[in-house]
């Protein structure tokens, strides 16, 4: 009987204002305190909003995204030989404020790290990252592909900062509060990251795996370019996807990372959209948004985001949801609140969504 092939994450690495590295991410999910305090990397005089989680000392975007590839094949016990076979997936930003043209910086990383110089880029906004885990875990699990990089980078920038301020998104109380009464808006946050995706022949490595993705979902719901459906359809139909790929029913789910950005009807949404797809099992699953102590990342949300879904997992302990001031009817939902939760569950959602009514769910298993 032949095995059947699983995405499975090998090495992983990640920075935000919580710190280096994957055991940072974790503690400061953890820890629950937010990161955010005021920019110092360009002026803001001119805002409503002035903070935002950044780290002090950062590098350019693509040295740091060659750090993180490099740390993620290096804890997944790469060799050059091993790298070299290796395509890569970027997500990362559109515009000018990333230096080179994304499809020029990705040859350029791939080149200076060692991959085999396949490259593919994602500037799907919000959803760029998921998208490319998706992609990764789709090729390796249908044999086109024994691995794949996936890295994904988004450093705050004046250029989308001062559009996110413009439209009024920023919380000008200087909070994320997912899912809460008060919530004021969302923040944007560094966030930096590479993982290592291997097909389960990676046993013969004698590598054991931080996580498998068993399962992913993509949807579009088109309903307006920046307001989500506010039924939550699409995302809805992603958690479905997910879970129909992994064969598992909603009650497996043992956590949700939410895409929750502590905007209002973002996260009525959000929660419409767990209760569509989840049934009562909604009420019931642990949920919280690590946005609340990170920050967004862009178009490296999902990347980072899944990294400390799996990590949360793997040590038993679901983080909580910063900012919380007292629950809101339009999203009754179980949220860690105070500290974090301890658990034995083996499986976890991690969400995003973006402009223009994308939808990702991911869903991590360990043990």
């Amino acid at each position: 009987m032949v095995e059947a092939r699983v995405a499975q994450l090998t090495g992983v690495y990640a920075v935000s204002a919580l710190g280096r590295g994957a055991d940072a991410q974790l503690a400061g999910v953890l820890a629950g305190v937010p990161a955010f305090g005021p920019v110092d990397r360009f002026d803001t005089a001119a805002r409503r909003v002035t903070v935002a989680a950044t780290l002090p000392e950062v590098a350019t975007l693509p040295d740091e995204l060659a750090t993180a590839i490099d740390a993620a094949c290096r804890a997944a016990g790469l060799n050059r030989a091993q790298r070299a076979g290796c395509a890569l997936l970027l997500a990362v930003h559109g515009g000018p404020a990333v230096g080179p043209p994304p499809a020029v910086l990705a040859g350029q990383l791939a080149a200076r790290c060692g991959l085999s110089g396949h490259t593919r880029v994602y500037t799907s906004a919000c959803v760029s990252a998921s998208t490319a885990v998706a992609d990764a875990a789709a090729r390796i699990t249908r044999d086109a592909v024994e691995r794949v990089v996936v890295a994904a980078g988004y450093l705050v920038e004046s250029d989308q900062y001062a559009l996110f301020d413009a439209g009024r998104a920023l919380a000008v109380d200087g909070a994320v509060r997912p899912f809460s009464t008060g919530r004021r808006g969302l923040l944007l946050g560094d966030g930096v990251a590479a993982v290592v995706l291997e097909s389960s022949a990676v046993r013969r490595r004698g590598v054991a795996p931080v996580a498998t993705v068993v399962g992913w979902g993509r949807a579009g719901d088109a309903f307006h370019p920046c307001q989500p459906e506010p039924g939550g359809t699409g995302l809805a139909r992603a958690v479905d996807g997910a879970l129909r790929r992994a064969g598992l029913p909603p009650q497996s789910v043992g956590y949700v990372n939410a895409n929750a950005t502590g905007t209002a009807q973002s996260d009525a949404a959000e929660a419409a959209a767990l209760r569509r797809a989840l049934g009562g099992h909604a009420a019931r699953v642990p949920v919280s948004s690590t946005k609340s102590v990170h920050g967004h990342a862009l178009e490296a949300s999902g990347l980072l985001e899944l990294v400390v879904t799996a990590l949360a997992l793997r040590h038993g302990d679901l983080p909580v949801n910063a900012g919380w001031l007292g629950p809101d009817d339009s999203c009754p939902l179980n949220v860690v609140k105070d500290r974090p939760q301890k658990t034995e569950a083996t499986h976890a959602l991690t969400l995003n969504a973006a402009f223009g009514g994308a939808n990702t769910a991911l869903l991590v298993g360990v043990g």
